[in-house]
């Protein structure tokens, strides 16, 4: 299933910021015009974004990310957004969509491509999340183009039949209309070094995502920011031909600790809510981990950035 991009952007509320992160925003929205002519697509991602049981959701961590994430937009009315599971704690109900998510994170649902979360599952089938997001949603997996990279959304929650029909979509959809640069965005990480100690699900996926010379996968499930150096679907360096995965669980529902660091992990972050910003550029990406709190931040420290080039 292959998507059209919508840009259009909601009004949005900026209230309940900090002073610190207003002016950290600020920096961002500057650095975030796209360059001239168009070339540079940019996206913001996060998972594991709404805990309902916060006790004021004005001041929650996904209160914080979507006001991140509001400035970004406004700065950039092309610039748009992956959600990477979990949008929802605990369970994934049509109450927390709409009391919890859709008061943040849901103020920019037209911006939004999504990929579900266990925590979505814990209500039967998901309903909730497929009503909510509707045809951005797919069946569960989908593909769109932005410029001339491809971005794959796929289910990391489907086992046996279900699964086999997604892994044979996914072989038909890298096989059409061939691009230089490939993105891919599910809920469970393949590597990880936080709580959910793998090896994860969709190493089949990777596996194909590989053979066809992809570049990137974004995840959540554990709540940090971990970098990846690119791999095979066997966690061997490939430095050349390898997928790079970031883990982007931090979206605002709770952090949680690292506990055993997997080889290849490059950068690790389990201090700060934030989101990850990639401008996919013609032949290449950069990328840059952005707190939700700047003024946490050490003085002179500098949260996680880089380049890379596509295959």
């Amino acid at each position: 299933m292959r998507i059209k991009v919508d840009a259009r952007l909601a009004p949005l509320p900026a209230a309940g910021l900090s002073l610190g992160l207003v002016l950290g925003l600020a920096a961002v929205a500057a650095q975030a015009a796209p360059a001239a002519g168009g070339a540079v697509h940019t996206i913001y991602a996060a998972g594991d974004i709404a805990r309902c049981k916060h006790p004021d959701p004005r001041w929650s961590g996904a209160a914080a990310t979507a006001g991140l994430v509001e400035w970004a937009l406004r700065a950039d009315r092309h610039a748009t957004v992956l959600t990477l599971g979990d949008h929802t704690y605990p369970n994934g109900t049509a109450r927390e969509f709409a009391d919890c998510y859709g008061p943040t994170w849901g103020r920019f649902r037209e911006r939004t491509w999504p990929t579900p979360g266990n925590h979505e599952y814990n209500t039967p089938g998901a309903r909730p999340y497929f009503d909510y997001f509707g045809a951005r949603a797919g069946r569960g997996y989908y593909s769109l183009r932005l410029g001339g990279w491809h971005l794959i959304s796929l289910n990391s929650n489907l086992k046996g039949a279900e699964h086999t029909a997604q892994l044979a979509w996914l072989r038909q959809e890298l096989g059409k209309d061939p691009v230089r640069c490939t993105l891919a965005f599910w809920h469970h990480p393949l590597y990880t070094s936080g709580g959910h100690l793998g090896p994860g699900r969709m190493a089949d996926a990777w596996e194909l995502l590989h053979r066809a010379g992809a570049e990137l996968v974004l995840s959540g499930h554990d709540h940090d920011y971990e970098r990846f150096a690119p791999q095979d679907a066997h966690g061997r360096l490939d430095r050349e031909r390898g997928l790079r995965q970031f883990a982007v669980g931090t979206g605002g529902a709770y952090a949680t600790p690292f506990l055993r660091i997997r080889d290849n992990s490059e950068v690790r972050e389990a201090s700060f809510d934030g989101v990850l910003r990639l401008r996919l550029l013609d032949g290449g990406y950069e990328w840059e981990f952005l707190a939700a709190e700047p003024e946490r931040i050490p003085a002179g420290a500098r949260l996680d950035r880089g380049s890379g080039s596509c295959h």
